[in-house]
């Protein structure tokens, strides 16, 4: 009798199941160091480690400036797909995507609640809706905030997380632009406050329009702010760009944003400022 005999087919080591749920444990984009999921939110997905901002929701904004309950407005608008626009993908396939991964129709979700008390609007963009980009729904729908906020004497706060116009909808989606400036317009002539907060990141139309024409212009730390982007502007003028170029504390500094503020006391700011501005 043989000492051994070769297997018919060849041993595979069994794969031990994970006794890690996913989702429990995240890596810091900043620090790289393994953070405990509920800590972070907890801590307003801010890394208790390094301070680094993650990216959020809509919602999850929302939940944050919010002191309970919100009723969302417009949250029905869909795009028709105007251009019948396909490059890789058809556009409306992109869109039914967009809403099967985040739960929205368009990228972004407009809502009235208190906030610290005081009755406010507040329009949050949802990067995870096709890079958080502004078509013809969106422009709609922050007008539409900025309107209600006129006729019922209420201040706005409009949070911006977006790759800028959406090149699916062409020129339709760049008048918006124009579109959402002049009713900005309308609400500073009414004596209305409109507070902007710039996250990471916010860059192309929605930069160029009114992310930049609040009363008072907040951004998160380390946010990517600019109309194009670093790598475009390089290529471009064919130059090494400064060290921090287009994020918030180098645009703090050179005079183009009023401040910039932690997330975990993001809400505080925004109601001392509101405070100021109305009472």
């Amino acid at each position: 009798m043989a000492w051994f005999h070769r297997e018919q087919t060849p041993l595979v080591a069994r794969e031990q199941e994970s006794r890690v749920p996913e989702g429990l444990w995240l890596k810091c984009t900043s620090c790289k160091e393994i953070l405990y999921r509920k800590d972070v939110v907890k801590n307003s997905f801010v890394c208790p480690k390094c301070a680094f901002h993650f990216r959020i929701s809509a919602r999850e904004r929302l939940e944050l400036l919010f002191d309970g309950d919100w009723e969302e407005f417009d949250e029905n608008l869909v795009s028709s797909d105007p251009l019948r626009f396909r490059d890789t993908k058809a556009y409306g396939d992109r869109l039914k995507d967009g809403k099967a991964k985040t739960a929205v129709y368009d990228a972004l979700v407009s809502a009235v609640g208190e906030l610290d008390g005081r009755r406010t609007i507040v329009a949050a963009m949802e990067y995870g809706f096709i890079g958080g980009s502004m078509g013809v729904v969106v422009g709609e729908k922050v007008t539409r905030a900025i309107e209600k906020a006129q006729a019922e004497r209420l201040p706005l706060v409009v949070v911006s997380c977006s790759g800028g116009a959406r090149m699916m909808e062409g020129t339709l989606s760049l008048m918006q632009m124009a579109k959402i400036s002049a009713a900005l317009a309308r609400l500073h002539e009414a004596r209305l406050p409109f507070l902007s907060v710039l996250t990471d990141p916010t860059t192309g139309g929605v930069t160029a329009s009114f992310a930049m024409l609040g009363d008072l212009n907040i951004a998160e730390p380390g946010a990517l702010i600019g109309f194009a982007g670093p790598r475009v502007i390089e290529q471009t003028i064919r130059q090494k760009l400064p060290e921090g170029f287009q994020r918030s504390e180098f645009l703090v500094e050179h005079g183009m944003l009023d401040m910039v503020v932690d997330r975990r006391e993001l809400k505080k700011t925004l109601s001392r400022c509101l405070k100021f501005l109305m009472d």
